[in-house]
């Protein structure tokens, strides 16, 4: 390693080393050679850093590490070439390795951003900020562990710093690695949101690795709970940035960027930039896929946005093609849905107009007992309008009603019998489930009913009485 080393003991370096030789040499060039000297030397053992045996490394490192620190270095040659070979190490070194957890030991990380701090932003400057952060990415890379002393020690304040004044170049996805990396640590996100910072979250999520972007992801779906960070982050344009994640991803990019655009479409004023991005289709993927967290990320969802009635249609119309077309599993996932979409008032139209409930019925048919029980739900909660209990009747539903109420299922005797309390309810089905009406199990859940109904008129009244009596106590209020 030592640049002092005559012409044949290098290449015998390079072929068959002597390490403990090689290695004193470097020592010794480093302690008392010139400042050329010690650049031939960390440059040579830069080029061997994937040969060396990894007993030497460690004791490579502090020696790395201080030359970090030199005052006697104006050209900065000597502190480049320093953090280059330390970048270099840390890489080869991996995650397993632990050589970036032994540099944040050695102080490299105060070193490298004291480093930044310092440079000024000419041409010689920002090819050294380059080397600096670089060295940096590296070991927040591969050394996870230490991201907390490099928040501790102000490191994501300088990242945005350093992003506010940044090129636009090939480089500037280093710079946003780190920030993901950091925001895996709860009071980064905080100063994130309250530095200005949302926006390059936001960029992080479209650039770099994969694993970095997922983690930019994963923090833009804990930060965006809040309103005021989740309109920030739609400024920066963080709906096209997940959507295009989604697309690029692997399954787990999906899940995250699936979660996190719910998360964003939770604020009713993003329900349609989210729609106009083509998150519907997107959903439609998780539902019908293989993990149940995808499939229950898209039933959530599905029921925020199909609070417009335009999207319910929609909606609608991708789950009747999941019943038509789907495996069991997706076809479960699509009746979830429809039990959901069932409660709000536009989407009982919808569901009727989309064809669902003739499907629904066929495949009730031969379905599962699982499938039963879920479809069961839907039906007794669209079985409440007037224009779905005439399609449930002219589609055969009524007997099977019926037959259910002495299945051994107690779920679906109970949805069955709710079902035909609201059809015995009509005058135009009541001749037809008026055999069912004597039934103990159809009694059983009207008296229930009777129950939930008087209890909702009696805190209806009392809501009532305690807001006339607050108006009446605060006439100014009338």
């Amino acid at each position: 390693m030592g640049s002092s080393s005559e012409t044949e003991s290098e290449s015998r370096g390079f072929q068959n080393p002597d390490w403990e030789t090689e290695f004193n040499l470097f020592e010794d060039s480093i302690s008392s050679g010139s400042a050329p000297i010690r650049v031939r030397s960390i440059i040579k053992l830069s080029d061997l850093a994937t040969r060396v045996p990894d007993s030497y490394i460690p004791r490579a490192i502090p020696i790395l590490a201080g030359l970090l620190r030199v005052s006697d270095d104006p050209n900065r040659s000597v502190q480049a070439a320093a953090a280059h070979c330390l970048k270099r190490i840390a890489c080869h070194g991996g995650e397993d390795g632990g050589f970036a957890v032994t540099m944040g030991r050695c102080g490299v990380i105060a070193s490298l951003l004291g480093l930044l701090l310092e440079v000024n932003s000419n041409n010689n400057g920002n090819v050294f900020r380059r080397i600096w952060v670089k060295c940096l990415w590296s070991l927040v890379t591969f050394g996870s562990s230490i991201r907390v002393g490099l928040a501790r020690l102000g490191g994501l304040e300088i990242v945005i710093r350093e992003l506010n004044n940044w090129e636009d170049d090939g480089s500037r996805w280093y710079l946003l690695e780190i920030l993901s990396a950091l925001t895996t640590i709860r009071e980064s996100r905080r100063v994130l949101v309250h530095s200005g910072g949302l926006k390059f979250l936001v960029e992080a999520a479209k650039v770099g690795n994969l694993a970095s972007r997922e983690r930019a992801c994963h923090a833009i779906g804990l930060i965006g709970v809040t309103r005021r960070a989740r309109r920030m982050l739609v400024e920066a344009g963080v709906i096209q940035a997940l959507v295009d994640l989604y697309r690029d991803g692997d399954n787990k990019a999906k899940l995250l960027a699936g979660n996190a655009l719910g998360i964003i479409s939770a604020q009713t004023e993003y329900i349609r930039p989210v729609t106009e991005a083509g998150s519907i289709p997107l959903y439609v993927e998780l539902l019908s896929g293989q993990d149940p967290l995808g499939k229950d990320i898209a039933e959530d969802v599905f029921c925020i946005l199909a609070v417009a009635e335009g999207n319910a249609v929609l909606i609608a119309e991708q789950l009747v093609r999941i019943l038509r077309e789907g495996d069991n599993e997706a076809k479960l996932a699509a009746s979830d849905v429809l039990w959901d979409l069932a409660g709000y008032r536009h989407s009982v139209s919808v569901i009727r107009e989309s064809g669902a409930i003739p499907l629904l019925i066929e495949l009730l048919r031969d379905g599962s007992l699982e499938f039963r029980e879920r479809i069961s739900g839907a039906i007794s909660q669209l079985s409440y309008n007037e224009n779905d209990r005439e399609a449930f009747s002219d589609s055969g539903m009524i007997p099977i009603l019926i037959e259910w109420l002495g299945d051994e299922s107690e779920e679906l005797r109970d949805n069955a019998a709710e079902a035909l309390i609201n059809f015995s309810e009509d005058q135009d089905h009541y001749a037809r489930v008026r055999e069912a009406i004597s039934h103990p199990v159809f009694q059983s859940m009207q008296s229930r009913l009777a129950r939930i109904r008087a209890s909702h008129e009696l805190m209806a009244r009392s809501m009532r009485r305690v807001t006339l009596e607050h108006l009446a106590r605060d006439p100014d209020r009338l």
